[in-house]
């Protein structure tokens, strides 16, 4: 059966990744070609990406075999608790690089976690849900929202939607913590008024028809005009390996373009390797997200979005000029 899923129109899952490598190598994925050049091999031939369920993140998942080619031997999926503001692994270095949602990114900026921002992957894929009481985010005022942890990338990212409206995230809204299955039994039963999801917790939550669209960012603006996720390294291994984040954010824009050109073979790699369950939701999951932009959308202007609606939200105190001086660094992104 792997076998089988591994074949996608007739090729099969090396045919496939090789034929993508020569691809890039004639820089038909949107990649410079004098990035092709020769280089020097990466100084590290290990590295460590994060074992993590949002089906979003798949072209980390992807990467592997693009990693591998870069001249990585040893690829480790390491799995992590659920980040927030004040723990992930990438800021402990437990991690080397990894996606991230940038709301999480630029509150670890903010407190001066050693973690450095190096480009985007797609725009969209939060969608935010709620009961019959709640059609706009305005809606959500005197309202209780629930979220899998206090701090994490969803509590920060509605909150950076309130703010962007004038609603003040910890005063306008009861916030309360639950584990997914039961949000999805209280949302069913109006116990809680909105959630806000990502892949795979939208696609479960159409195809049981709880709760009702109110937000989805993978089409309403001005969320949709911006990245969402967001390629990070640790600051540590991005100083002392330049050639290995280079040849690793390489491998990574490859792996973004798989997910859209060949959606279904991007969903078996992330069923396959154990990263979700749920082929027809991965899949949904490909087509829907607009990962082939990427290269449309300048990464350092979501930056500044987002690093000043937090600042309005008053969860970080660092202007968004600060947050791009001291946690981005695009010179790898613009030599590729």
């Amino acid at each position: 059966m792997l076998m089988d899923r591994q074949r996608t129109d007739g090729w099969s899952r090396r045919e496939f990744l090789g034929g993508l490598v020569l691809a890039g190598a004639a820089g038909l994925l949107g990649l410079k070609p004098e990035s092709l050049a020769v280089e020097p091999p990466p100084e590290t031939t290990t590295i460590r990406l994060a074992h993590f369920g949002a089906t979003c993140t798949a072209p980390q998942h992807v990467a592997e075999d693009f990693l591998k080619a870069e001249g990585f031997t040893e690829v480790q999926y390491v799995k992590t608790q659920l980040a927030s503001r004040t723990h992930d692994s990438l800021a402990l270095g437990e991690l080397d690089i990894d996606i991230r949602t940038i709301g999480l990114l630029t509150t670890w900026v903010d407190s001066g976690d050693p973690i450095v921002i190096l480009g985007g992957v797609h725009t969209g894929c939060y969608e935010l849900f709620g009961t019959g009481q709640v059609r706009t985010i305005r809606d959500l005022k005197g309202k209780t929202v629930a979220v899998p942890v206090q701090g994490g990338a969803h509590q920060i990212f509605l909150s950076s939607m309130l703010a962007y409206i004038g609603l003040n995230p910890g005063k306008d809204i009861k916030w309360v913590t639950h584990p997914w299955a039961d949000t999805m039994r209280l949302l069913a039963e109006g116990k809680i008024d909105a959630y806000l999801g990502f892949p795979p917790e939208p696609q479960e939550l159409r195809e049981k028809q709880i709760g009702h669209v109110v937000v989805n960012t993978t089409l309403d603006r001005p969320w949709s005009q911006y990245f969402c996720c967001m390629v990070a390294g640790n600051r540590e291994f991005v100083r002392q390996h330049p050639v290995a984040t280079k040849r690793a954010l390489r491998a990574i824009l490859k792996a973004i373009d798989v997910c859209a050109l060949q959606p279904e073979h991007a969903a078996h790699v992330v069923v396959d390797k154990g990263f979700t369950q749920r082929y027809d939701y991965a899949l949904q999951v490909m087509k829907d997200i607009p990962y082939g932009k990427w290269a449309e959308y300048n990464p350092e202007d979501t930056v500044r979005f987002y690093a000043l609606r937090l600042r309005e939200a008053e969860i970080i105190k660092s202007s968004p000029q600060n947050i791009i001086t001291e946690g981005t660094d695009w010179r790898f992104l613009n030599e590729l």
